[in-house]
C-alpha cells in the first residue's frame, strides 16, 4: 500500500512508557470493556455471512431489513484499542440494533484484533474486506450502494477512516458518509480545546480514561513497532484528509481523546470536507459501551440517525468530480 503524506511524530522524550493500567486492562479483557451478560437493545433481524479476505475468514453481522424506501446502510466497526472488544459489545451490538430499529440496517464486521503477533495491516485489511464485500453485495440485499455509509468508535473509527483514506488513493467508490464516534486518530493525543476539566478528570476509574500512555501503546502495538514508522492508513489523523467523503464525529466532554476528534474535524473543515460534530456532554471515552441502553446515550444515537438519513441528500446534491476535485478546480 501507498501510506498519505504527513507521518506521525515520534513519542515526545518525556512522555512516560512505564506499565500502564489502562493498556492492560484491554489486553486482559478481549470481549471488550463492561461487556453485559444478556441482550440490550431491540429485538430486530439478526444473520451473519463470511467472506473470505487476505488473511482469511471475516465475518460480518446483518442487523435489520431494508426499509421500503431505499434510504442508508452503515459498515461499522467496534472499538477496544485494536486488543479488545468484538461485535458483541454493546457499542457494536446495542448500536446496530437501535439503527435498525430505525430503519437503516447495520453490517458490523469482526475484524481481527492487534493480539498474538497480528499487527497492522491486517485489522485494516479486515475492515477494507466487510466494505467491500458490504458494496458488492449491497444490491443482493436490498441496499442502494451508492449510500452504503462506513464508521465505528474508537479503534474502529481509526479503521473507518484508513479504509476511506485507501478507498480515495485507490480510486474506489467512497461510503456517502463516515460516522465517528470518539474516533482514536493520533499515537499523541492534542491537548483538547480549552483542556479538560481536571477534577472530574480525577473521579473518573481507571478503565474510563484513554491516556496519552495508552494511546501511545496502543498504536505501538497496532502498527507493531515505533509510531514513526506508522502508515497513514494505520493512523490516520496525520494524513491529508482531502477527498474523504461527509463526516459526522461524535466527541466526548470528558475523554483524553477528545483533542484529536477537534483536530480532525478541524482539518476536514480545512480541506473542504462537509464535517458535522457533536459534544456528548457529560460523556466519557467509550461511552455507546458504558452507558448503552441509558438515557445517556440517546442524544448520540439520535445524532447518528440523523446523520445517516441526510446521507441520501448529501448524494443527491455530490458535485461532479474529477480525480478527487468538483470540476473547474485542479
Amino acid at each position: 500500500m501507498t501510506a498519505r503524506r504527513q507521518e506521525p511524530p515520534a513519542p515526545a522524550d518525556d512522555v512516560a512508557l512505564a506499565p500502564d493500567a489502562g493498556f492492560a486492562e484491554y489486553l486482559a479483557a478481549p470481549e471488550g470493556p463492561d461487556a453485559p451478560s444478556g441482550q440490550v437493545g431491540p429485538d430486530v433481524p439478526i444473520r451473519t455471512v463470511t467472506t473470505e479476505g487476505r488473511h482469511g475468514p471475516v465475518a460480518i453481522r446483518i442487523y435489520g431489513e431494508p426499509a421500503a424506501t431505499a434510504g442508508a446502510a452503515l459498515v461499522w466497526l467496534h472499538g477496544g484499542g485494536f486488543v479488545s472488544g468484538s461485535v458483541d459489545m454493546p457499542e457494536s451490538d446495542y448500536l446496530g440494533r437501535v439503527l435498525a430499529s430505525l430503519g437503516t440496517p447495520v453490517l458490523s464486521v469482526d475484524y481481527r484484533l492487534a493480539r498474538d503477533g497480528v499487527h497492522f495491516p491486517v485489522p485494516h485489511e479486515d475492515a477494507l474486506t466487510g466494505w467491500f464485500w458490504a458494496r458488492r453485495n449491497a444490491s443482493r440485499l436490498g441496499l442502494d450502494p451508492e449510500l452504503l455509509c462506513l464508521g465505528g468508535a474508537g479503534a474502529g473509527g481509526n479503521l473507518a477512516v484508513g479504509a476511506a483514506l485507501y478507498l480515495t488513493d485507490a480510486g474506489k467508490p467512497l461510503p456517502a458518509k463516515l460516522l465517528l464516534a470518539y474516533p482514536f486518530l493520533h499515537a499523541e493525543l492534542p491537548a483538547p480545546a480549552g483542556g479538560l476539566d481536571e477534577d472530574v478528570m480525577a473521579t473518573l476509574p481507571r478503565h474510563l480514561r484513554f491516556t496519552l500512555e495508552d494511546c501511545l501503546r496502543n498504536a505501538e502495538n497496532y502498527v507493531g513497532g515505533p509510531v514513526s514508522m506508522a502508515s497513514s492508513y494505520a493512523m490516520p489523523g496525520y494524513a491529508d484528509p482531502s477527498g474523504l467523503p461527509p463526516t459526522a464525529i461524535v466527541a466526548c466532554e470528558y475523554d483524553d481523546v477528545r483533542g484529536s476528534s477537534e483536530l480532525f474535524a478541524a482539518n476536514l473543515g480545512q480541506a473542504g470536507v462537509p464535517v458535522s460534530y457533536f459534544l456528548a456532554r457529560g460523556a466519557v471515552h467509550g461511552h455507546l459501551n458504558h452507558a448503552a441502553g441509558s438515557p445517556e446515550a440517546q442524544p448520540v444515537l439520535d445524532f447518528l440517525a440523523q446523520e445517516l438519513a441526510s446521507a441520501k441528500l448529501f448524494h443527491s446534491v455530490k458535485p461532479a468530480t474529477r480525480d478527487g476535485l468538483p470540476v473547474g478546480q485542479s
